[in-house]
């Protein structure tokens, strides 16, 4: 009796750990734009980058090193419920960049986005003060192209301040986080 006793309290503590590690992963599954639902202020990508917004950011590889660092001067012009987003990079090697984003508003709310060098489209939701961004992107590196997953979050934290973290995955894997801090023109 006693080892029938043992074997089931055994199966039962393993049961209790399968569902608790079941838990905890459940709770790691990550944030949901609606979380933000009642975050202020609201953003509106078309009201806060419409005119001329800076943004100053930086590449950290996954170890948190801080590989690249740039500068940015975006112009945004709204027409209906079409954004265009002219950004001309300038990296701290002198490197220099543009990309014109051109995003359109949805009647649910949503988003979504091309670029020359977006594959596909890129699919947007917002909520309070956040937009949620998912888009693969074609990094150049060394004379060729990859393509990898983004998974953009923005936060409007003010009137004229906006701040976006990027995690870059490539097979699923996180090659870096891309951290920007957006700064709107006084009017």
């Amino acid at each position: 009796m006693d080892a029938a006793l043992s074997r089931r309290r055994s199966g039962l503590l393993r049961w209790s750990a399968l569902l608790s590690l079941a838990w905890l992963l459940g709770g790691c599954a990550g944030q949901q734009v609606s979380d933000y639902a009642g975050k202020t202020p609201v953003f509106d990508p078309a009201r806060f980058f419409q005119g001329r917004t800076e943004a100053w950011g930086m590449f950290q590889k996954r170890g948190g090193e801080v590989a690249r660092r740039f500068h940015v001067i975006v112009t945004g012009t709204v027409a209906g419920e079409t954004l265009t987003l002219d950004e001309r990079f300038r990296y701290d090697d002198g490197q220099t960049q543009t990309r014109v984003w051109t995003l359109v508003r949805q009647a649910d709310g949503s988003w979504r986005g091309r670029a020359g060098d977006v594959i596909g489209e890129a699919l947007g939701q917002t909520a309070g003060n956040a937009l949620h961004w998912n888009y693969t992107l074609l990094l150049p590196v060394d004379d060729k192209q990859y393509e990898v997953q983004m998974d953009d979050w923005m936060y409007q934290m003010d009137e004229r301040t906006l701040i976006n973290r990027t995690s870059m995955r490539k097979f699923g894997v996180e090659l870096g986080q891309v951290t920007l801090f957006f700064r709107k023109e006084q009017p």
